[in-house]
């Protein structure tokens, strides 16, 4: 049987974390789908076009992994790209309070998919989107959590502001 899993996020920027995620998505199962959200609520920083070319980018060179945007309920779109199980990443013991109620939730609107829990390697443990964004913004070092390409657009991002 071959296992799809939807790694949902902003990824506003895909970060190191992010990546050490899915390279060992990668390996557990058949196809990884890193769905990107659209999120307009979040306000992101960079265009919902750019995060997807960004994180497929990033993900080249697994080849079991596909990038995609989405723009409506997380199993919506699982249940349309026939995903059986959802990723999420839990950082620290304060992540997992919310995600485990996104995971009820979904539990309870999709009953058929099941959510699995993958923490980042230690190195990559602290690693946030949030906290990229803001050195990046405040013109700091920031290019040891992302890509070259990644710490490129977003330096170009927060030079034109």
């Amino acid at each position: 049987m071959s296992t799809i899993a939807v790694y949902p996020g902003t990824f506003d920027p895909i970060t190191n974390g992010h990546t050490d995620l899915v390279e060992r998505a990668s390996k557990l199962f058949n196809q990884v789908i890193v769905a990107v959200a659209a999120s307009p609520k979040k306000r992101p920083a960079l265009s919902h076009e750019m995060r997807i070319s960004l994180a497929k980018h990033v993900l080249a060179h697994l080849p079991n992994v596909e990038v995609v945007g989405f723009d409506n309920l997380l199993t919506e779109f699982t249940r349309s790209v026939k995903g059986q199980v959802v990723i999420r990443g839990l950082r620290a013991v304060s992540d997992f309070e919310y995600e485990f109620q996104l995971a009820n939730m979904n539990r309870a609107i999709a009953p058929d998919v099941e959510s699995i829990f993958l923490t980042p390697s230690e190195k990559h443990s602290y690693i946030s989107s949030t906290l990229v964004r803001e050195i990046a913004s405040l013109n700091g070092d920031f290019g040891q959590f992302v890509n070259p390409e990644v710490k490129r657009v977003l330096q170009e991002h927060y030079q034109t502001i």
